[in-house]
């Protein structure tokens, strides 16, 4: 809530920097991407966004097959059982104002993060870390409580400057709308509630970008993104399927259809009383969802059916339960908790229906659909449902909410952190003791035997204790003008579809 607060005094408390560039204003050197809109650049604080990895770097990235390669760091050593980690930065790196960037900025970062006065969503990444030490400007040492097989995954952990950020507000300072970073780009403007322009980082120290701007156009709705990419006003674009239809066998466009790790589900809310006393309600929800006809009717069948947060992780368990849809079984487990089907055909138990109120954050008609399908699938089986998308996100008092995770690096992104309990990321409130032992011991382990057991066994108990019931997979339809080369179509997207820029200095555009 405190999060949300600042939010919104960032919205209203500061304008923009200059005016809107108009229609007339060349635009040949800039690539303009359909973004949704935000009011903040935090990488630090908050979990995801697409243009982090223009802005900023980590000490490691990741490349189109999703794998650790260098960033800032050019070489690391583990010692001490893994528990040492020494990184050996790159030399000559300057910030967007000229300032070196040196190991004291890798420290101030991480440890702004591991700060609970923050309120980090990435804290739990680096939980196990006890100390960094900076024995030079170009070396620093991470002393680790316990091995973190995804300690190099999350140390493409944007990098902030602790010139511009130390003893400030690391939720509410204005440098998060004028943020300096050493990545690609550098931030030439914010208009607000309309764009983001970024302009090429000439002194980049992997060599400067093909493209010399790219604009971040605020289009939050998707069909608006359609109508501004055939209206020639977007290059780029991330569309709803049904949107992206439009684009194919068009001449001037290209469709790229990719693979995501990103999946939707309902997060059951148990910091509201209603699921202490319903809790076997859930398995009846699970089996009450026609998740195939779902994927078919809202993405056109671009995804797949979900039943695991692994499902597209090489430490997939197949064979935990799926909970695939069978209304006559949702029906008998209900009886069995002792429900009872009153006369309007709604099951009661106690004087209280089983059903729940479903909220949908405003703006992606993708997750209303999905939503609103959902619950006429539950009131079909007898589950009240009903579907309101409200102003403001309520955490800590809705009933349920349909979320978004996935991700397609390391198996303890997305997991350790939303299903941990009292975890940066898990908004569900949601705690089982054997979660947090099996994937603590997925964590400690580089041996992938030993990883695939106990990730098995966490999907184990996930599935048989559930915190979300999983929908689908989105997959990722892209649009984007034909002149634009530079997109790897193969590279498996993530949360949002953060990942598209990985390679954004190779990237040309010709009009």
């Amino acid at each position: 809530m405190r999060r949300l607060l600042i939010f919104l005094a960032l919205c209203l408390g500061l304008t923009a920097c200059r005016a809107v560039p108009s229609a007339s204003e060349p635009r040949r050197e800039a690539l303009i991407y359909g973004s949704g809109s935000f009011t903040r650049i935090n990488p630090a604080m908050d979990e995801h966004g697409e243009i982090n990895l223009l802005l900023f770097d980590g000490l490691t990235a990741h490349d189109g097959d999703n794998q650790v390669v260098p960033g800032l760091a050019q070489d690391w050593s583990f010692t001490d059982g893994g528990r040492t980690c020494t990184f050996f930065l790159e030399e000559g790196v300057l910030w967007h104002d000229g300032t070196p960037f040196t190991a004291w900025d890798v420290k101030f970062t991480i440890e702004a993060v591991m700060d609970p006065e923050n309120g980090s969503e990435n804290a739990p990444n680096f939980e196990d870390v006890l100390e960094i030490d900076v024995p030079d400007d170009h070396t620093a040492v991470f002393r680790l409580a316990a091995p973190n097989a995804a300690f190099l995954d999350y140390m493409a952990m944007p990098i902030l400057p602790r010139h511009l950020l130390e003893g400030e507000d690391m939720q509410a300072s204005p440098f998060f709308r004028a943020p300096v970073g050493t990545g690609p780009y550098r931030l030439e403007r914010w208009d607000e509630g309309q764009a983001v322009t970024l302009v090429r980082n000439e002194d980049y120290f992997r060599g400067p970008a093909r493209i010399p701007s790219v604009i971040f156009k605020f289009v939050a709705d998707d069909s608006a993104r359609a109508l501004q990419m055939e209206a020639g006003e977007l290059d780029l674009a991330l569309l709803a399927p049904r949107d992206a239809l439009r684009f194919r066998d068009r001449e001037e466009f290209l469709v790229y259809e990719m693979k995501t790790s990103d999946y939707r589900g309902i997060l059951f809310n148990f910091h509201n009383e209603y699921w202490t006393r319903n809790r076997e309600l859930i398995p009846a929800v699970c089996c009450a969802l026609d998740r195939q006809a779902i994927l078919d009717a809202v993405l056109l069948g671009r995804g797949e059916a979900a039943y695991s947060p692994l499902q597209r992780n090489a430490y997939l368990n197949p064979d935990v339960e799926r909970w695939e849809y069978d209304p006559r079984r949702a029906e008998e487990l209900l009886q069995a908790a002792g429900f009872v089907r009153g006369e309007d055909g709604f099951y009661v138990r106690g004087g209280e229906r089983a059903g729940f109120v479903l909220s949908v954050g405003a703006g992606d008609q993708v997750r209303l659909e999905m939503a609103q399908a959902a619950a006429q699938q539950l009131r079909q089986v007898g589950i009240g449902c009903t579907v309101e998308v409200p102003a403001v996100v309520d955490w800590g008092n809705q009933m349920a909410y349909l979320i978004g995770w996935g991700s397609p690096f390391d198996a303890d992104d997305h997991t350790y952190k939303v299903f941990g309990t009292d975890k940066g990321a898990n908004y569900s409130g949601y705690s089982n003791p054997l979660v947090d032992r099996f994937l603590t011991q997925a964590r400690q382990t580089s041996d992938p035997g030993l990883r695939a057991q106990a990730y098995g066994r966490f999907q184990e108990e996930l599935a048989r204790d559930p915190a979300f019931a999983f929908l689908c997979y989105v997959d990722a339809d892209y649009v984007s003008v034909r002149g634009l080369e530079g997109i790897t179509p193969g590279t498996v997207m993530g949360h949002h579809g953060v990942g598209i820029f990985w390679n954004i200095t190779e990237w040309t555009l010709e009009r």
